[in-house]
């Protein structure tokens, strides 16, 4: 890591002496133009995402964006389009099926562990309680299923594929944001999903994989500090612990190791595409109060 931007030159002065780095910008515009930058890491709000994507893009710098990319499936496209024009990569920052404990799950369900797949259960929430918290802005596309609840999506889209029908359920503060949001997706081979994210109960993350023959229950599935995954069967109850490694430094060294040709990306655009495609249809979903068809 050799810069950081920020809009006040103080404040990236002060971070980047507290990180030992060796410059600080006191804007975006200054970092994409700097030349010894390859790559950026964009922890904008959510409604930044997709525009200094594209602006890092452009100015040749590969991208690692936080999570959600955008809520707009087509602004996704857009992003991926100018990616490939510009040979550059970009990749959505969904650290936590970066960690090994997430690749120890679809190695179980691959050897047919639980059997046949059948029900995706999860949970992603906290207390969010300053109303300054980009989270709660409705003007910087804020709320639950954007900052908690894209997890437990995205965990049932890399599980059982793409839904084709979705029912999301919002409860909004007096400022209109989702506080909390409950949803359901159903696949097309039977499977089912269930999530609730909320930013204003206490925190809860928890991952459950239903199979026709067991189990497996992920007690910290989101960010992996103490990794658990509990093997349930009729005949008892087996307890896994894969290695605990930082997920946010595993994205990273994926991009890195993508960019020097040493690997592909774990994420990539279809996926991107598909997390946009099914976020919007939740929204859409909580405003009709009735299912949605992708």
């Amino acid at each position: 890591m050799v810069a950081v931007a920020s809009r006040d030159a103080a404040r990236a002065e002060d971070y980047a002496r507290e990180y030992g780095l060796e410059r600080a910008h006191g804007s975006y515009d200054a970092l994409l133009a700097d030349s010894g930058v390859e790559a950026v890491y964009i922890s904008l709000p959510n409604s930044l995402h997709v525009e200094w994507s594209i602006r890092a893009l452009e100015a040749g710098k590969h991208v690692l964006c936080e999570k959600p990319l955008s809520r707009n499936p087509e602004e996704v496209e857009q992003a991926f389009d100018v990616a490939e024009r510009e040979g550059r990569f970009l990749m959505e920052a969904f650290m936590w099926c970066h960690a090994p404990q997430f690749g120890r799950v679809q190695e179980l369900l691959r050897d047919g562990a639980i059997g046949e797949l059948r029900l995706v259960r999860a949970s992603h929430s906290f207390t969010a309680d300053d109303p300054r918290d980009i989270r709660l802005l409705t003007e910087l596309d804020g709320g639950s299923l954007m900052d908690v609840g894209c997890y437990c999506v995205h965990a049932a889209r890399l599980l059982a594929g793409e839904p084709d029908r979705v029912y999301g359920e919002p409860i909004r503060n007096d400022s209109g944001v989702d506080v909390r949001f409950a949803g359901t997706l159903t696949f097309p081979l039977g499977v089912v999903a269930h999530f609730d994210a909320g930013l204003d109960v206490p925190a809860r993350e928890e991952l459950e994989v239903v199979g026709a023959n067991g189990s497996l229950r992920l007690t910290d599935p989101w960010h992996a500090v103490t990794p658990r995954i509990e093997l349930r069967m009729s005949d008892g109850l087996e307890v896994i612990e894969p290695s605990a490694v930082d997920a946010y430094c595993l994205e990273v060294e994926n991009l890195s190791d993508a960019i020097r040709g040493a690997a592909e990306p774990l994420l990539d655009r279809e996926d991107a595409v598909g997390q946009a495609r099914t976020l919007e249809a939740l929204f859409r979903s909580g405003e009709l109060a009735a299912p949605v068809t992708l």
